[in-house]
């Protein structure tokens, strides 16, 4: 953009000698243009274009344009280019062309994507807000309201008013356009793309700035939209810039590979262009070879690289089920790697990209050939990505499938939702520079389930504490737990794909996130909410634990008794349970023998018990699971055999997990002593961020009523687990 801008110059800047190094083109539909002969064709051409015709200088444009857009109306094109290039005029690159050329080449990168014609004119458009006298309102006048949003979108916030925050304030501007419409990041990819390719003529310093923010930034953001072509390209103008020698020796190696005379990959296209010919499947078999990063990698995991490793193969169909149809044709006729088997047709990723990946092995040598299948449409997405989709903002066409509505609308992809809900709690240009780039780091994403049915999208690596603010924003600090697929988790447990998550959530409104949460954190989104509530309120957060006290002192019971509670509600005081006969609950195979059910397991009927003699004649019966058991086992003491009475009575040890808030226990206790429960002890737990986790050990006439009396105590407001205690596992 107008980093490249300059006054009119005698002649052209020779490029600098320590400039990157441009890779060789990669295949492409037509060859890369001379950016010389476009600068005098866009001089010339509008001059001696007739009436009512296109100059000259946009022909290859639209020749694109038209192959993706047959029917589009050229007009919009016409007067963009026109307005274009006479307020360019004058202007020179630093490479020596008439400024027009860097808008026309950005266009055209964009047409070969197959960008719609309101993208088109509006990259036309690009710089002239930013460089020259244009405005904003008269491309607006000129070429509606479309178009004006997506100029003003990449257009640079001006370093006279911003100073050393210019660069990430244009970003935020830039994302926060583009989450209403993503033709904006469009733009600027391309944009980038032709810079990249010209920046050989300045400062090496200019350069590898540059080419880091295009790593960290923009490169991740081609990843996400799924524009893999400007991606791939990308990346290799960065290698170049950023590791001049690791590039050239890539280079050689790829040059190397293309002067042999024998070629794996051609080898085995032949193949399978034969096993598809004898299936009659009609397929198109292509050999794709890697960019120069892909060889790189490729190189640094494998080590010496062989023919099959420069390239893989792609084979091109009709529809989805001719896909399932090639891989079952080549994984019986060839010899498949299975390994290497993924399904992005049935799972696509969260980038729009669909493609089955699969490898085989040659026969000869061994090696290994990578192959993706797809269909025509998903290759084109797969390529460009959002580009491909065109307007995503028009109505759907007839030809779009009802079905493919949620996968194929990119307007607020789940990653842009999440990067701007927490860019708005960026604190400053430097944190939000910062958290920039470690979000888009992160690039693979998970999905996880909430119990109604929705969904969250989360960062690969998210854990609960990720989830509660992606699902509850600010009113995440009351989060006091979380069950993960049925089961109480810690706010530190990390989720994987496909988990269910339920947030369990206290009453308190002023409640204060845990200073642990910030190592468990793993979205900008989180740690900017933690941050900002511990900042705004430091003391309270170092008082955690004096507040908890404070709540176990208002609840009262955790010392006895609750003042004025009725005297059948009243927990016994805590501490160790007298030992109970229950000789009429159970038979034991020793006379004389007094029965004492185990409190560390607590059995009921129909529990599996055992039996165990210790001093004074008393025979103490566990659960069979009991840790206890095992370790009796283990040191040879003798089993005694025990079975339940016919009497149904039954004591057991119950815990219930709540948050904390006046009269629970009360509501508790009488809700137990309704269902015939007699509380023979209790113990409560100091509250632990309004989480209070208590334990009673009651005694049932009939153990029949015993799951009764746990959903009574679940339907307490405040209650959110009860269960019984278990058997400690073996060595713990």
């Amino acid at each position: 953009m107008n980093a490249e801008a300059v006054n009119p110059s005698p002649g052209p800047v020779p490029p600098a000698t320590g400039g990157a190094v441009t890779p060789a083109p990669r295949r492409k539909s037509r060859p890369r243009l001379d950016l010389r002969r476009l600068g005098r064709a866009a001089l010339l051409g509008t001059g001696s274009a007739a009436r009512g015709r296109l100059p000259d200088a946009i022909g290859h444009v639209v020749e694109a344009h038209r192959a993706h857009h047959p029917d589009a109306d050229l007009d919009p094109l016409h007067r963009a280019y026109v307005l274009a290039e006479s307020s360019h005029r004058g202007q020179m690159r630093k490479s020596g062309e008439p400024y027009i050329t860097h808008p026309l080449a950005v266009t055209l990168i964009l047409a070969e994507l197959g960008a719609e014609t309101t993208t088109l004119t509006a990259s036309l458009l690009h710089d002239t807000v930013e460089d020259t006298d244009v405005t904003l309102d008269q491309v607006g006048e000129e070429f509606g309201a479309e178009v004006r949003y997506l100029v003003d979108g990449v257009t640079k916030l001006e370093k006279v008013d911003y100073g050393a925050a210019a660069e990430p304030e244009t970003f935020r501007k830039m994302l926060l356009a583009t989450g209403n419409d993503v033709r904006v990041m469009s733009i600027k990819l391309a944009d980038r793309l032709h810079n990249m390719r010209t920046l050989g003529v300045m400062r090496r310093e200019k350069q590898e700035r540059i080419a880091k923010v295009t790593r960290d930034v923009l490169i991740p953001l081609a990843e996400r939209l799924g524009v893999q072509a400007l991606k791939s390209e990308l990346e290799d103008l960065v290698f170049a810039v950023m590791h001049p020698e690791e590039y050239a020796h890539t280079r050689e190696l790829v040059a190397e590979n293309a002067a042999r005379a024998d070629d794996p990959l051609a080898a085995v296209a032949d193949e399978v262009r034969g096993v598809l010919r004898e299936a009659d499947i009609p397929a198109e078999v292509l050999i794709r070879p890697r960019h120069f990063v892909s060889v790189h990698r490729v190189s640094r995991k494998r080590g010496t690289l062989r023919g099959a490793d420069f390239g893989r193969l792609l084979v091109l169909v009709q529809e989805d089920a001719d896909c399932y149809a090639v891989l079952g044709e080549l994984h019986t006729c060839l010899t498949p790697v299975v390994s290497e088997f993924k399904d992005f047709i049935a799972v696509p990723k969260f980038n729009l990209y669909q493609s089955l990946h699969t490898a085989v092995a040659r026969a000869e040598d061994g090696q290994v050939v990578e192959v993706l299948i797809r269909t025509h449409q998903m290759h084109k997405v797969a390529e460009a990505g959002v580009v491909a989709l065109g307007n995503p903002y028009a109505p759907p066409s007839e030809e779009q499938g009802a079905g493919d509505g949620e996968r194929a609308d990119p307007t607020r992809p789940g990653w842009l939702s999440r990067l701007l809900d927490w860019q708005r709690g960026a604190p400053d240009p430097d944190t939000f520079w910062s958290t920039l780039r470690e979000d888009l780091a992160q690039d693979r994403e998970i999905t996880v389930f909430r119990p109604d049915g929705g969904t969250l999208g989360l960062p690969e690596g998210a854990t609960c504490v990720d989830a509660a603010y992606a699902q509850y924003g600010e009113d995440a600090h009351a989060t006091i737990g979380a069950r993960v697929n049925g089961r109480l988790a810690t706010m530190s447990t990390v989720l994987r794909d496909g988990d269910t998550v339920q947030l369990l959530m206290g009453q308190d409104p002023a409640s204060e996130p845990s200073r642990d949460w910030l190592e468990h954190a793993r979205t900008p989104a989180a740690r900017i909410a933690i941050q900002r509530r511990l900042a705004a309120r430091p003391a309270a957060s170092s008082a955690d634990a004096g507040e908890a006290d404070e709540a176990a002192d208002a609840e009262g019971p955790v010392r006895g008794p609750a003042a004025g509670d009725p005297p059948a509600q009243r927990p016994a005081p805590s501490g160790p349970a007298a030992p109970r006969s229950a000789s009429a609950d159970v038979r034991v195979d020793a006379p004389e023998a007094t029965v004492r059910l185990a409190g560390c397991c607590t059995p009921v009927p129909p529990d599996e018990i055992t039996g165990f003699p210790v001093r004074g004649g008393v025979v103490t019966v566990h659960r069979a699971g009991c840790a206890a058991v095992a370790r009796m086992k283990s040191a040879g003491r003798p089993e005694v055999g025990v079975s339940w009475g016919e009497s149904t009575e039954c004591r057991v040890t119950l815990l219930a997990e709540s948050f904390g808030r006046p009269h629970l226990l009360a509501d508790l206790t009488e809700a137990m002593a309704l269902e015939g429960a007699e509380i023979v002890s209790a113990t409560v737990d100091p509250p632990d961020r309004q989480r209070v986790r208590h334990s009673y050990t009651v005694v049932l006439p009939d153990a029949a009523r015993l799951p009764a009396l746990m959903r009574a105590m679940r339907d307490v407001p405040g209650v959110y687990d009860v269960s019984r205690a278990q058997p400690q596992p073996t060595g713990v």
